[in-house]
Order: C-alpha cells, then structure tokens, then sequence
C-alpha cells in the first residue's frame, strides 16, 4: 500500500468515524433521554406521542449509525493491518457483532411506539397497564444500551494496541483509547452490579475517540515513519496489502 493510499483510506476512515458521533448522540443519546420523564411513564408516553417524529428518526439515526461503525471499523482495520493483521481483523468482528445487537436493541422503541398507537392495545388494557409495558420495554433498551457498550469498548483494546505498535500514527492515541475502553465497560458493570451508582464513567474517559477521529481525519498517517514501516516490519502477521 502506497503512502497516498493510505493516508486516504486514514482519511476515509476517520470521516465515517466522525459521522458516527452525531448520529450516536442524536439518535442513541440525547432524543431517546429527552423523550423520558424519569419515572412518570404517563408523562413519558405523552411526549412520546406529540413527538412522534422525533421518535422515528432517533431510531433511523440508531440504525445508520450501527451501519456506519460496521465501514467505520472496515477502513480502519485496512489503515491497522501493516501492523498486525489478526488483531485489525479482531476490532471488525467486534462491530460485526455488535452491529446486529444494535439493530435488535430498536425493537424496543419500535415496540414502545406501537404500543402507544394500537388501538386494540389500548382497548384491552387500561391506561396504568400500557404505562407499564412502556416502561418494561424502555428499560429493555437502556439494559440493550449497555450489552452495546461492551463491544463498543472491546473494539478499542486490538485498535489501541495497534496504534501504540505503529510509529505512524501518535503512541498517545492508543494509551488513551484504552482509557476510552476502560470506561465503557465501568459503565456496564456499574449498570448491571449496582443499578442505583448513576455516574456515567464514559462521560469522563472519551478523548481517547476524539483524538483518534482528529488524527485521521487531519493527518492520516505520517508519511515517512509510515514508509520506513513498512521497509523494516518483518511480522509475520503483517499485511500490506490490506
């Protein structure tokens, strides 16, 4: 792979990288949490019905944006591989599994909107029981939310130990990735161990991410350690060609 070649597949890779932030945010993180009234589920399913529409595109920006971390993780893979492809390859399959859970975890709106709307629904149940249901499948999400957040952790730990191995892109990126990754599975296990902790250690440890998606997009690689390499690298596991 030329140097040309790859600073523009680093570049390619750090575009849908970015692009994965809004659409996580909106989609994943701010609409689904603005359309909740804490623990009043009546509260909850009236904002979720005056806005509908708000409803169907966090759910449409969840979706694209599970997609885009699958090409996301494809192109980085292909800028990782020089180093060691087995472990490039590793940070794929962690977005091709979590891809599917994801998409699965927007059921749950799904099935909350439908809820909310269906007549014979609300014809058989009375309203403190729909309240209910609403809640057991919100719930469902956030539990789902969190079952997401271990792989979008583990991903960071083969692309962390890449980065720190590759002289092409900055030793710091990587040492801050795991930082990254070591927040998000603090989260799932407060979530799941201690249900009543609410701090949200994510929130604390994602420079790791911004620098990355900053150094791709920017720089890409740097051309002259990356050349020197590629001349020098004699792992077995290396591929080139990637």
């Amino acid at each position: 792979m030329t140097i040309t070649t790859m600073k523009n597949t680093a570049r390619i890779a750090g575009f849908l990288y970015l692009l994965q932030i809004p659409l996580g945010v909106f989609g994943i993180m701010y609409l689904p949490k603005a359309l909740m009234a804490g623990d009043d589920w009546q509260q909850t399913a009236g904002l979720m019905l005056a806005h509908e529409g708000l409803l169907r595109l966090s759910i449409f920006s969840a979706v694209l944006c599970a997609l885009v971390t699958i090409a996301t993780a494809y192109y980085i893979r292909k800028v990782l591989s020089p180093v060691n492809a087995r472990y490039a390859r590793a940070i794929w399959i962690c977005t091709l599994v979590v891809t599917p859970i994801s998409l699965l975890n927007e059921l749950a709106h799904i099935g909350a909107l439908l809820l909310l709307k269906s007549p014979l629904v609300l014809q058989a149940f009375s309203p403190q029981q729909v309240h209910a249901l609403l809640s057991v499948l919100l719930q469902c999400h956030a539990y789902g939310m969190q079952l997401v957040g271990i792989f979008f952790g583990l991903w960071l730990l083969p692309m962390a130990y890449l980065v720190i191995k590759s002289t092409y892109i900055p030793r710091i990126i990587g040492y801050f990735l795991i930082l990254t990754c070591i927040g998000y599975l603090a989260d799932f296990t407060l979530f799941f161990l201690f249900p009543s902790v609410r701090v949200v250690i994510s929130e604390y440890t994602w420079p790791g991410e911004v620098m990355m998606v900053g150094w791709l997009l920017t720089k890409g690689v740097r051309g002259e350690a990356f050349r020197k390499y590629m001349a020098t690298s004699s792992d077995p596991l290396a591929d080139p060609a990637q």
